[in-house]
């Protein structure tokens, strides 16, 4: 595959592409965001690059490993290693500073993502769980719940905590893309478009929600409004391959449903 191929694919399965695709061929498990904002058909509001990472990773390390009880410090360490594909590792750190810091809910929150990100579905619930309460919930933490649950397929227990979340801040539109991801997971893709256009109208909305738009847009066959709705955030070159690179993958899709099977393909992160 040609280097810009292997680029667009990266872009289109981090957007929840993939997973979509697959559901539509066989229903099987997917992800979502907590900050969705969050699941966009490109990375285009990065907080920072690879290098600023490694020097992330270079600063709080040691403030770390000097004392693994440091909550701020195994955060920070823990979003540097995951920023740089080291989910194992950021699992491991946030482990051991939400064993010294049991009621800390910030960190808990931090350690039930990265078990998300690292696949570990069960276990993300259970460390999310813990870092709210009834009588005081965290739409955050309901919305990276609900993105957790979409992981595992749970698509009507994600979407009653999307609801719970807006019940706390309405119109929030991070809650409001994962909420319409969730519907399109389902295949209600008129549902998930609505939903996404409400979020993209809130003052707030990142341009990442704007790409879940364009995402739900082009799965309903309407390529070049896809591609219109992209643009807005990205080069106008890289909204045509994302694109174009959905239409081919589309394809492939009806010839993979013919055939009565769908291969596995990667699907998107649950936050930071």
């Amino acid at each position: 595959m040609r280097p810009q191929s292997v680029r667009v694919a990266h872009l289109l399965a981090s957007a929840a592409v993939a997973a979509l695709l697959a559901l539509s061929a066989a229903g099987c498990t997917t992800t979502g965001d907590d900050t969705t904002g969050s699941i966009g058909m490109a990375s285009a509001d990065v907080p920072h690059g690879a290098t600023d990472w490694r020097r992330q990773i270079a600063v709080w390390g040691p403030r770390y490993h000097a004392n693994p009880g440091d909550a701020k410090a195994a955060m920070a360490y823990a979003e540097a290693l995951r920023a740089t594909e080291q989910r194992a590792q950021a699992v491991a750190v946030l482990q051991q500073a939400s064993m010294r810091n049991p009621r800390d809910m910030k960190l808990l929150g931090a350690y039930g993502r990265a078990l998300a990100d690292a696949g570990q579905y069960p276990e993300a619930l259970d460390a999310l769980d813990r870092a709210h309460t009834p009588d005081n919930p965290d739409w955050r933490v309901l919305n990276a719940q609900g993105a957790v649950l979409d992981q595992m397929g749970r698509h009507l227990e994600a979407q009653r905590h999307y609801s719970a979340a807006l019940k706390i801040v309405p119109n929030e539109p991070s809650v409001l893309s994962n909420l319409g991801l969730s519907y399109a997971l389902e295949k209600h893709l008129k549902r998930a478009e609505a939903t996404l256009r409400t979020a993209i109208a809130q003052p707030n909305a990142n341009p990442k929600v704007r790409q879940n738009l364009a995402l739900v847009v082009g799965l309903q066959g309407r390529f070049a409004e896809a591609e219109q709705i992209a643009s807005a955030d990205l080069p106008k070159d890289e909204a045509a391959a994302n694109v174009a690179y959905l239409r081919e993958m589309l394809s492939k899709q009806n010839a993979w449903n013919k055939q009565g099977g769908h291969p596995y393909m990667p699907a998107p992160d649950a936050g930071t």
